[in-house]
């Protein structure tokens, strides 16, 4: 697990809480362990799933370093067990929150790749939330991004079908501000544009409120 948890190279470390860094070569080996944990939760490996993350640090990195670190994630996919607790200790505090959040919203990305998100895969993600100290109403609000249903608009805008008007408007300047894609502007580009999709469904959640509520 050590080795799991070692950088890969030597470039400037960027990504930082505190006093504490963690490296961006660390931060891909331990994004990718995290990745393979949800691939393989519900007992199969999803080509699908698999190919979302390939794509994601090719749109990330560029081709040739993804390729490099996909034979890394390849590897670890089918030949490592890796526990989530210890990789969450780890980055639970060299990250900021809002780099956390968008962590959980990859995951859930991930296990949505194949057309169906899993009660395993929902489960380890949850799992996984818990040992980066995510608020389980903001967990609720990210899963609730992956789930179309009656509630979804209101999980994701951490608010229950009983909101008044007015505190349905606080509640998206909340989550606005929280889940604004600046917060993430010291991490790499796939990353970002994952922030963008999760500040996009905050917004369709409200202007879906706005339709249904006449305001």
């Amino acid at each position: 697990m050590g080795s799991m948890l070692e950088g890969i190279g030597k470039r400037t470390t960027v990504y930082t809480s505190s006093s504490q860094r963690v490296s961006p070569a660390d931060f891909e080996l331990n994004l990718l362990s995290l990745a393979a944990i949800v691939i393989k939760a519900d007992g199969k490996v999803s080509q699908q799933e698999m190919q979302f993350v390939q794509n994601y640090f090719v749109q990330g990195y560029g081709k040739e370093k993804a390729n490099a670190i996909f034979r890394t994630f390849n590897e670890v996919v089918k030949s490592r067990e890796v526990a989530p607790k210890a990789i969450c200790d780890y980055l639970r505090v060299r990250m900021r929150y809002e780099s956390r959040l968008q962590i959980i919203h990859f995951l859930f990305s991930i296990a949505q790749a194949d057309g169906h998100v899993s009660q395993p895969e929902v489960d380890k993600i949850n799992e996984i939330s818990g040992y980066m100290a995510i608020g389980q109403r903001d967990f609720e609000s990210i899963k609730a991004m992956f789930f179309k249903n009656p509630d979804s608009a209101y999980k994701i805008l951490e608010i229950d079908r009983s909101a008044t008007v007015e505190e349905i408007k606080k509640a998206y300047r909340t989550m606005a501000k929280k889940y604004h894609p600046d917060k993430l502007q010291h991490m790499d580009e796939a990353y970002r544009k994952g922030a963008e999709e999760k500040f996009r469904k905050v917004q369709e959640a409200y202007e879906q409120l706005q339709k249904e509520r006449g305001f």
